[in-house]
C-alpha cells in the first residue's frame, strides 16, 4: 500500500466532499435558521473536514515522522468523538441516527487509540498508518450515510424518512 497516494487522494476527496457539502447547505438557507439543524449540518461538515485533516496530517509526517500523524490523529479523533457525542445526544429517537453516531464515535476513538497506541496495530498484522487509512474509509462511509439519510429525509435529521 502506498499511504502517500492513498492519503493524498483520500485528502483531496475529503475536501471536494467539504465543498459539495457547503453548496447544498447553501441551497437550504432555512438549515441554518434553526439551531438543532444547524449543529447537524455542522456535524456533517466536520464528518468530511477531520478526516481531510487527518490525511493532510498522514501526509506531512509520512512514514519516516509518524509522531506528527500520531498527535494530529489523537487531536483531531478527540475533536472528532466529542462532536460527534454531542450531536448523539441529540438525535432524538431516530435509530439510524443513533447507530450512525455511536459507530462514528466508536471510529474516532479507535483512530486515536491507534495514534497513542501504534503497537495495537501489529495485531491485526498492518501498520498502524495502514489500519487508521481503514478507520478514515469507514468514518467516510458513514459520513456518507449520514448525508443520505438527512437529504432523504428533506433535511430534519430526527424524521423516519
Amino acid at each position: 500500500m502506498d499511504v502517500s497516494t492513498f492519503y493524498a487522494l483520500f485528502s483531496t476527496t475529503c475536501f471536494a466532499l467539504v465543498g459539495l457539502w457547503w453548496n447544498v447547505v447553501q441551497s437550504h438557507t432555512d438549515w441554518m435558521s434553526e439551531p438543532v439543524l444547524r449543529r447537524v449540518v455542522g456535524g456533517i461538515y466536520l464528518s468530511f473536514l477531520l478526516p481531510a485533516l487527518m490525511g493532510l496530517f498522514a501526509q506531512v509526517g509520512g512514514t519516516e515522522k509518524p509522531q506528527v500523524r500520531r498527535v494530529a490523529f489523537i487531536v483531531l479523533s478527540v475533536i472528532g468523538c466529542v462532536s460527534t457525542l454531542r450531536l448523539l445526544a441529540r438525535a432524538r429517537g431516530d435509530h439510524f441516527i443513533t447507530w450512525q453516531q455511536a459507530a462514528a464515535a466508536l471510529l474516532y476513538a479507535l483512530i486515536a487509540v491507534v495514534g497513542a497506541f501504534p503497537d495495537l496495530a501489529r495485531h491485526v498484522r498492518l501498520r498502524p498508518i495502514q489500519t487508521e487509512a481503514l478507520l478514515l474509509i469507514v468514518l467516510i462511509i458513514l459520513a456518507h450515510a449520514l448525508v443520505w439519510r438527512y437529504m432523504a429525509g428533506e433535511g430534519r435529521a430526527d424524521e423516519d424518512a
